[in-house]
């Protein structure tokens, strides 16, 4: 069954570019021009594999969409692509900040957009083992339910952060490099550079309290979750 993916974008000459694209390469394009009708799809049966979010809309952001989206337990785990015309940094991460799982400028290459949804669509779609449930000292993960404690309260994280920590506790005592992890958690995205990764790991520091100690900096070469803390993070 071919992949839906509900286009959110009230331009429409590249609302149809889009669409058209991404039929010819065989998913199941769904639209709405505003961000009031692009939620209420999202939540609607059948429910779309992934959202392409345009940034700007008439009614509002694709950043409060986003965030709507992630607060949503019935969308929270609906992969989003953020698409706009703003290519500074700062908007590049308050995107993956708020939850899209990539970030893409227009103008919009429309090859390069469909291997961008192709890629975020495979890191979802990922199979789970049970080597994918674990607890490494105060930390515990379920990444077959995108979920994660610290103690017995659940994180609130959002989407790129719960893949970071998914990520390095269920490969607890591995040195991961900065690149590394850019190939794993982003997808090596061009809009993405290594202090993406820096300002998640301090982000997800502070969310983790006091087992923040458990995810060390390797000074010059990167990132490693422990399962004791051996003191404070020795910071960048």
């Amino acid at each position: 069954m071919p992949a839906s993916i509900l286009v959110v974008e009230d331009e429409r000459d590249l609302r149809s570019a889009i669409c058209h694209a991404l039929t010819r390469e065989g998913f199941h394009p769904r639209t709405a021009d505003t961000g009031a009708q692009g939620l209420l799809l999202a939540r609607s049966e059948p429910m779309p594999d992934l959202v392409l979010l345009d940034l700007n809309l008439p009614d509002m952001s694709g950043i409060a969409v986003c965030q709507a989206l992630r607060a949503d337990p019935v969308t929270r785990a609906l992969p989003v692509v953020m698409v706009s015309a703003r290519a500074d940094e700062i908007d590049r991460v308050l995107g993956f900040e708020v939850g899209a799982d990539d970030y893409v400028t227009k103008p919009l290459s429309l090859r390069e957009l469909v291997l961008r949804i192709r890629a975020v669509l495979r890191r979802r779609i990922q199979p789970v083992s049970a080597s994918e449930r674990v607890t490494c000292g105060r930390v515990r993960v379920d990444a077959g339910a995108q979920r994660a404690w610290l103690d017995d309260r659940e994180l609130t994280l959002t989407a790129l952060e719960l893949r970071l920590l998914i990520l390095l506790v269920t490969r607890h005592g591995r040195v991961h490099t900065r690149e590394a992890l850019l190939a794993e958690v982003w997808g090596l995205s061009p809009n993405v550079t290594t202090r993406t990764v820096d300002t998640h790991v301090l982000r997800l520091r502070g969310k983790l309290g006091p087992a923040a100690g458990q995810l060390q900096t390797l000074r010059g070469v990167g990132y490693r979750f422990a399962e004791d803390i051996d003191g404070p993070a020795d910071p960048e």
